[in-house]
């Protein structure tokens, strides 16, 4: 079995590999850089649902023998609860080669009202954080979520659940079809 990720990020690349060693499948997983369609900073779950799967089907499109591929993207939503006037994000794309879609999604938390104007002005929120932690690259280890949660859920776990969710709907979909 082949899976493609359509991200170099570490963060959703491992989270694929650690769905597929969970879940116990054998498959080779190539990592690739694929655009997602979307602007930078996706600010609705539909615009980051189809950052997950623009990064799916052009991964899919990239690798001719692959059985399917994985977009992983986050986002934020504005004024989304009575807490927070901005919350994280996250949604995942399996694209199959039969051309079936499956999407999932992921954590949704409150991220602090003072990012509400950065986001809005089109920083994303990657480069916030950075700012934020002073540190570089928060959006390739922990993430926002890892941050906020004090390491309790990090950005790859989420998004391993989110793999996995994929995956299930696919293993289902093919055992139905079987």
């Amino acid at each position: 079995m082949k899976v493609v990720v359509g991200s170099r990020n570490p963060a959703k690349y491992e989270a694929v590999q650690g769905a597929i060693r969970e879940l116990e499948m054998e498959a080779e997983t190539i990592s690739l850089e694929v655009e997602s369609g979307v602007r930078k900073q996706p600010m609705t779950e539909q615009e980051t649902i189809e950052g997950a799967l623009h990064r799916a089907r052009g991964a899919l499109k990239e690798i001719d023998d692959a059985d399917f591929a994985i977009g992983l993207e986050g986002g934020v939503v504005l004024g989304s609860t009575p807490f927070s006037e901005v919350m994280v994000c996250n949604w995942g794309a399996l694209v199959s080669k039969d051309g079936m879609e499956y999407i999932a999604g992921g954590a949704r938390i409150p991220l602090p009202d003072a990012f509400k104007e950065e986001i809005l002005a089109g920083k994303e929120l990657g480069d916030i954080m950075d700012e934020y932690c002073q540190r570089k690259d928060i959006r390739k280890h922990e993430g926002a979520l890892g941050i906020f949660t004090d390491g309790a859920v990090s950005r790859m776990e989420m998004f391993q659940h989110v793999s996995k969710l994929l995956i299930g709907q696919w293993r289902y979909n093919e055992k139905k079809q079987a």
